[in-house]
């Protein structure tokens, strides 16, 4: 069995349903604990008619991108260690956060991820090997942006932040109803390009979704070193931004709480703010040690928190997945892996020479000199070759 890119798009349930927009008129302030719609165990929990559970077929959908989600994840750190990447930033543990926010938006709005959401942008479609062109050290965006409406991968802290305001901005401006979904770690919460993305978004009234997936760590800082708010969802407050905080390891809420951000943000009520409540199972990459910041028993307290085997007990209790469906989305996401391996394991042909493409619209004298100092080099190293 082969399975495509093209086959985290199927059956995509999301959409064109009308979703009521939260009233411009609440409170600032986030829920005092995170919505949660699903216990730890995946029991459900009382419905909440402001959080309305989504589609069960939706709900479906969503588990099938989060288990090809978390075996592309696998996969990758995999490729690591084999030294086909030069970094991989795991996603593991935030699979309700990665694949419920690409689930909440359209197709034709802008999605502005960090270096970690890997997961989501093969969650919203996009090739795996384009993605991670850029963590294998080739062009620092293997896909298309403007085809798949996806701003390329984040690696400064927040700056994103700015450059989805700016473009729901003109989007709005020009009488579109794109929405701007930008994802931002806990730890960019404390960069000025947050504060000043999330102030202009409000001023403007710009269709953004602020997502924070706080996972506890700026790489080994943890977040009582970086806020002394209740929670990151107040920092919307200041702004006059309403804001929500969710927890991030419950899919069911994590759907539920975005598509009403969206369509708040969509009805041109300006941003809004959401904050998930996760955690980064893996190191922050394959190059850091976690043990040297955090002990076992934390990483073991929030394993029984996984938010895959959380729906799907969920969807089990609701009758519609079975074993022969398990079974079945877990080959679909073999073959995804076993086709991202063979395609990954392709030497790419380079040419030293691009090194100095796309680095001015007209290179500088500068800029061609050193071209052709590497040019001589190369045409030298060739003679060498050729004489022996």
């Amino acid at each position: 069995m082969t399975t495509t890119p093209q086959a985290v798009r199927r059956a995509s349930p999301r959409t064109r349903r009308t979703v009521t927009p939260p009233d411009p008129a609440r409170p600032l302030l986030p829920d005092a604990e995170p919505v949660r719609l699903l216990d730890q165990r995946g029991t459900p929990l009382p419905a909440r008619t402001d959080y309305p559970e989504p589609p069960v077929e939706a709900l479906r959908e969503l588990y099938r991108r989060m288990v090809l989600g978390r075996r592309f994840d696998t996969q990758a750190t995999a490729l690591t260690k084999q030294g086909r990447l030069a970094v991989y930033p795991s996603s593991r543990g935030q699979e309700a956060c990665q694949v419920a926010a690409v689930l909440a938006v359209r197709d034709t709005d802008w999605v502005f991820p960090t270096y970690r959401e890997s997961m989501a942008l093969v969650a919203r479609g996009i090739d795996p090997v384009e993605v991670l062109t850029l963590l294998r050290g080739d062009w620092h965006c293997g896909y298309d942006p403007t085809e798949v409406r996806t701003a390329p991968q984040c690696t400064p802290l927040a700056t994103q932040c700015v450059h989805a305001a700016g473009l729901a901005h003109g989007e709005a401006y020009q009488g579109r109803d794109t929405v701007a979904l930008a994802f931002i770690g806990d730890g960019a919460t404390s960069e000025g390009d947050f504060h000043e993305g999330i102030n202009f978004a409000a001023v403007f009234k710009a269709p953004v979704v602020y997502f924070v997936q706080n996972n506890r760590y700026a790489i080994s800082v943890p977040l009582s070193r970086q806020t002394a708010a209740p929670s990151l969802a107040y920092k919307g407050v200041g702004y006059g931004v309403p804001s929500e905080q969710v927890d991030g390891n419950d899919p069911v809420a994590v759907l539920a709480v975005l598509t009403r951000a969206v369509a708040h943000a969509r009805a041109g009520n300006g941003p809004f703010l959401v904050e998930a409540h996760t955690y980064r199972m893996e190191p922050h990459t394959n190059a850091d040690d976690a043990t040297r910041y955090r002990d076992g028993a934390e990483v073991d307290a929030w394993r029984d928190r996984d938010p895959v085997a959380r729906l799907e007990t969920y969807l089990r209790s609701r009758g519609v997945l079975d074993d022969a469906a398990v079974a079945e989305i877990a080959e679909q996401a073999e073959a995804y892996a076993a086709d991202l391996r063979t395609r990954m394991n392709i030497q790419p042909t380079v040419d030293p020479l691009s090194l100095f493409d796309h680095v001015y619209a007209q290179p500088t004298p500068q800029l061609v000199e050193q071209r052709e100092q590497v040019r001589a080099e190369l045409a030298a190293a060739n003679d060498e070759d050729g004489a022996a």
